[in-house]
Order: C-alpha cells, then sequence, then structure tokens
C-alpha cells in the first residue's frame, strides 16, 4: 500500500473538490492513484454531492418517529431542492432512517460544525483534568485530548455516526448516496429528540 501525502490529498482535493477525509480515503483505497481515486470518488457520489451541495435546498419533509413505548420520539427536518424528490419513496426511507437513528444513538448535533465552540472547550478541559495525572508529557497529552475531543464529535454529530443497521457506512454516507441518485443537494436541517422524562 502507498503512503498517502498531505499533498497528495491536497492535490486530489484540487482535482475533484470533494471533502479531505474522501479523498484520503480514495487514495487509501487505490494505492494512490488519482485517476482511479477520482473515479472512486465518482462512484461514491461524492464529487456529485460536492457539485449540488451549493444548491438551495428549500423544499423537504418534516419526519417524526415514536418509539412503540411512547417514551421516546424525534422530528427531522430533511431538505432538498424540488418537492418532486421530497415525495419519493427513497427520501421518505432516508428520513425514516435518519429519525431511527437520531432515536437509537442521540445524536445532539448534525455536523461537527454546528458544536458550540464554548461546548468543545468545557470537554476539553475535562479531558485534560483527567489525563493531568498520567505524567505524560505536555505535547502528548494534547494528542490524546485531541483524539477524545475527536471521538466526542464523531459520537455527537449525526453525520459522522456510523449507521446502526450497516457497519463501516456513516449517516453522511446514506446522504451522499441519495444526492448521487437524485443530483439534488440533500440536507439535515435541523432534529429534535424528546425522551420522556428529560430535559
Amino acid at each position: 500500500m502507498a503512503d498517502i501525502t498531505t499533498e497528495m490529498v491536497k492535490k486530489l482535493r484540487e482535482m475533484t473538490n470533494a471533502g479531505i477525509l474522501d479523498c484520503k480515503k480514495a487514495l487509501e483505497e487505490t494505492d494512490g492513484d488519482f485517476e482511479k481515486s477520482k473515479e472512486y470518488l465518482r462512484k461514491k457520489g461524492i464529487m456529485k454531492a460536492d457539485k449540488v451541495s451549493g444548491r438551495e435546498a428549500a423544499e423537504g419533509i418534516l419526519y417524526s418517529y415514536i418509539h412503540h413505548n411512547n417514551k421516546l420520539g424525534v422530528l427531522l427536518e430533511l431538505n432538498c431542492n424540488t418537492d418532486f424528490v421530497a415525495r419519493t419513496d427513497e427520501f421518505k426511507e432516508l428520513a425514516h432512517k435518519l429519525a431511527l437513528q437520531i432515536a437509537a444513538m442521540g445524536a445532539r448535533w448534525v455536523s461537527r460544525s454546528d458544536i458550540p465552540e464554548e461546548i468543545l472547550e468545557k470537554e476539553r478541559e475535562i479531558y485534560k483534568e483527567q489525563m493531568k495525572e498520567s505524567g505524560k508529557p505536555e505535547h502528548v497529552l494534547d494528542r490524546i485530548v485531541d483524539g477524545k475531543i475527536d471521538a466526542f464529535c464523531k459520537d455527537n454529530s449525526l453525520l459522522e455516526q456510523e449507521y446502526v443497521f450497516e457497519s463501516g457506512k456513516t449517516m453522511n454516507d446514506l446522504l451522499i448516496e441519495l444526492i448521487a441518485k437524485t443530483g439534488e443537494n440533500i440536507k439535515v436541517s435541523r432534529f429534535i429528540r424528546w425522551v420522556v422524562g428529560e430535559e
């Protein structure tokens, strides 16, 4: 397997406009071959997703899920470009999968960028305090804390969570698959999860 450098990732990103992590994964999967990496990104629908991401997604649906015990509920807004796509079974099925994921895994934010900075700082302080007694050098502690913050973001960001019904696939992967199929910008605008007796 070829060593994937940051320069390689940067070059592929400039060529495709895909995300950094997507470019890195594409290069890893294709042993650093740029043409195969571009093809990989196209097959995954990632290049298409990036092209349509600038379009306004003003249509969509509100989707609700109530657990069978009536003690847990989710309300979710899923948007797209046209009402035609919003009425399709695939779009409604994606909303259902997202709502089940929120109910099961308790995501608090749609994406990492939605997490307030003060929450991240508070978590960082907690992790630093926990690691203080370890006796490790400061630069090592910082890397450990960064790793814990990354894990916190993945656990609490809906789109970064691994899909509960299919390991190895994130919720963002499900979104990208439908974007590739429909050619529309699809996004989760917001959601709320209620549990009886919780604030």
